[in-house]
């Protein structure tokens, strides 16, 4: 005779839903599914289990979605997912099984770094305040070696990250320190171990990368930190040394021949990697035929190989200040590939047929193609013959020249958006230290080349959303761009207003109009980096998706890239596919795992565009190291309760005006017109505002400059004076306060 069931109280029942719950903070469950879940199959316990989702329902702890299915009001419970530290040391959680991020305060971090894979409690919501939690355990650590300056002193050493996600210094014992080391050093560190009742984990050397401030060493630090690799493994340059850049009589039978049709490149002089070409002819019915000739990279790098794999792992080529760290190897990218001139070379091309007269495009088709370049130009050789008309092919360049005018005032009319930073250029010496600043200004030549590539882009992802109109499982490469954010646009509109700009807010083609008028005035000001600064602000990041939602940036319904496969895979992918479709074959891919590459892909351009950033952030503090004392113009960039961002003007290079720094009088910062406003003479710092600065201090390590203003020194003294007969006979607390 079996053993009877013993029958649960009420209370140990209630017990296990909440655990079950907590647990499962998503669950949506009717009585019966939750007592399945809990093992629990006697009609009296089931009756018990319906009595009490009611009462946990006017407890608040349920809520009933439909009828008699209950999900979690206050979710509590344990959730997986990452941690991201901010400069202040608190952090927040997101994870997919929670829509909104999770802060989570120091004291509840328990050791979890930036990056981390982790487990949290999840805290009871309280009304109108943000979801809290706390780190229980960490799943898997984001960092495991760290980039950072090791300082000895007296016998041990500190790691100093580089990144400031990472609020802890690694304490390093002295057996752990290498022999012969003589002060701070770029280093690579590892955790070894994390006491609970220590403050600071304690690790070990992994490899020394020179000393502070050798510029080898400070760029070999930044590509680690970003996990960037600067070498290839050696079976990648093996495969690639195997590839055979002559272009055979049976390849050519298969292609156009552009071979004997007039071909060049234009690129920065110091280019090594020529991915485009364009070619120009005048057709027999008077038209004029322009072709984008592209290199063939996929010919030569297929699927599933390690040098595919190995481009995919990179994402993209990164160029930073001294140099470049490439997608493909030197063999490949710099030879094999690479459009030089008189080369015969194989190519992925769009052909553009253009009317003489109007300049309408009038047909284009894509074809793969053999090409050989007549000429190696730079922007500044075609820059001189648009401007004289004169210089090798001067006419035929010319003529491109009159068709691409026409196509980028069209982009324009279109609602397409204006932005033109200049760049900023480094002039090095031998040992790679900056010695001279230079901007980069985009003009006719760079514009030219411009929209033939965006021309290009423009008709493959046309190509792509007419076939997938009838094939809507095929997956596709677009590059997108979402609409602004609503409220960042309002603010900054109000922002411009007060600077005496105004911004329609009517559609998207006044808001495009305002925006591109603005733009335009301030262009050559003083003001033209920080409104053009703000306004990128203003906008979505553009990314690569198989959802085509179009580019709001170019006023493309369809985008992608097309036009540089030696140096973005993103492009290798659309070449495959496109040479699907014009081989009249289907695609067959899974759009759901296209999806999750190309939002990888977009994570590997955003780290390139960090590391590029981050590269020239030093060389600027490098270039200003013996400056000190010097005084500068420049432009205040950003205001914060700290106190003032100042760009110089000569060098692009941001600086902070310390608050405490700016004298005679106290300074509240006004959050919703970016600007410091002193309590006492009302003096005011905006955003935009010109100013004179001094250089007191730079930090290589944390990559930052120190201002302090030169005009208070005359000014602020000056303000006090014609305020002083003012405030005489009036008792004053003199005390003031700081709006935080």
């Amino acid at each position: 005779m079996g053993t009877r069931k013993k029958k649960l109280s009420k209370k140990r029942i209630e017990e296990k839903i909440r655990d079950l719950y907590h647990k499962n903070p998503n669950l949506k469950a009717n009585y019966k599914q939750i007592s399945k879940q809990l093992n629990i199959n006697t009609h009296a316990d089931r009756k018990k289990v319906i009595e009490i989702l009611e009462e946990l329902k006017h407890k608040d702890f349920l809520e009933e979605i439909k009828r008699g299915q209950y999900s979690l009001k206050n979710k509590v419970g344990y959730l997986e997912g990452t941690i991201e530290l901010t400069h202040s040391g608190y952090a927040y959680f997101y994870s997919d099984d929670f829509d909104e991020p999770i802060f989570i305060a120091p004291k509840h971090l328990n050791f979890a770094l930036d990056g981390d894979r982790v487990m949290i409690y999840l805290f009871p919501l309280r009304k109108d305040k943000q979801p809290e939690g706390e780190v229980v355990e960490i799943l898997e650590r984001a960092n495991k070696k760290i980039v950072g300056t090791l300082e000895i002193t007296k016998g041990f050493g500190f790691v100093i990250p580089s990144k400031k996600h990472l609020p802890f210094d690694i304490f390093i014992p002295a057996s752990e320190i290498p022999k012969g080391i003589k002060g701070p050093q770029k280093v690579i560190a590892e955790i070894v171990e994390w006491h609970e009742h220590l403050k600071n984990p304690i690790g070990r050397i992994v490899k020394v990368l020179g000393p502070v401030g050798d510029n080898d060493a400070e760029i070999h630090a930044i590509l680690e930190e970003f996990e960037l690799p600067y070498e290839f493994p050696k079976a990648v340059e093996k495969e690639a040394a195997k590839l055979d850049g002559r272009v055979h009589p049976a390849e050519i039978k298969r292609r156009l021949d552009y071979r004997k049709i007039l071909t060049f490149t234009i690129d920065p002089f110091d280019a090594k990697d020529f991915d485009d070409a364009i070619s120009f002819r005048d057709l027999e019915n008077g038209n004029y035929e322009i072709g984008v000739h592209i290199a063939d990279v996929t010919h030569y790098v297929r699927p599933g190989t390690i040098l595919d794999d190995e481009a995919f792992m990179r994402g993209t080529s990164v160029y930073l200040v001294d140099r470049v760290v490439p997608m493909f190897p030197e063999k490949l990218s710099n030879f094999v590939c690479s459009l030089r001139p008189n080369e015969e070379k194989l190519t992925f091309s769009v052909i553009f047929e253009f009317d003489k007269k109007s300049l309408e495009l009038k047909k284009h088709k894509f074809a793969k193609t053999v090409i050989k370049s007549d000429r190696r130009f730079n922007y500044e050789e075609v820059q001189e013959i648009i401007e004289t008309g004169k210089g090798d092919f001067a006419e035929e360049i010319l003529k491109v020249h009159s068709v691409t005018k026409k196509l980028r005032e069209e982009r324009f009319a279109n609602g397409a958006l204006s932005f033109e930073n200049d760049e900023v250029k480094f002039i090095l010496d031998d040992e790679g230290n900056p010695t001279g600043v230079y901007f980069k200004e985009s003009k006719d030549s760079n514009h030219l080349i411009e929209e033939l590539m965006l021309l290009a882009n423009k008709k493959v992802a046309e190509r792509f959303t007419a076939y997938a109109r009838h094939h809507r499982k095929a997956g596709f490469v677009y590059r997108v761009h979402d609409k602004p954010n609503p409220e960042k646009l309002k603010t900054f509109a109000n922002f411009v207003k007060s600077m005496g700009f105004k911004i329609l807010m009517k559609s998207r083609k006044t808001i495009t109009s305002s925006l591109n008028n603005l733009l335009e005035t301030v262009k050559g000001t003083p003001l033209e980096d920080i409104i053009s600064t703000l306004t990128v602000r203003t906008m979505a990041k553009a990314v690569y998706s198989t959802k085509n939602i179009g580019h709001y940036g170019l006023a493309f319904k369809d985008y992608t890239h097309f036009t540089s496969p030696i140096r973005r895979y993103p492009d290798m992918m659309v070449h495959r596919l496109l040479e699907l479709l014009i081989n009249d074959k289907p695609v067959k891919n899974d759009k759901e795992e296209l999806e999750k590459q190309l939002i990888y892909l977009s994570k590997r351009e955003q780290v390139a565009e960090d590391a590029e950033r981050t590269s020239i952030k030093y060389m600027q503090v490098e270039f200003l190291q013996d400056k000190i004392g010097q005084v500068f113009d420049g432009i205040i960039s950003g205001v914060h309760e700290i106190g003032l961002f100042v760009e110089l003007i000569d060098t692009k290079a941001e600086g902070l005006v310390h608050i405490r720094s700016i004298p005679n009088d106290f300074y509240v910062y006004d959050d919703k017109n970016y600007r410091l406003v002193g309590v006492r003479y009302k003096k005011v710092y905006q955003l935009g505002d010109k100013v004179k600065v001094r250089l007191v201090k730079t930090n290589l390590l944390k990559k930052q400059i120190d201002l302090v203003l030169v005009e208070e020194e005359t000014e602020g003294h000056d303000a006090k004076s014609k305020n002083s007969k003012k405030q005489r006979g009036k008792k004053s607390s003199g005390r003031s306060h700081k709006k935080r």
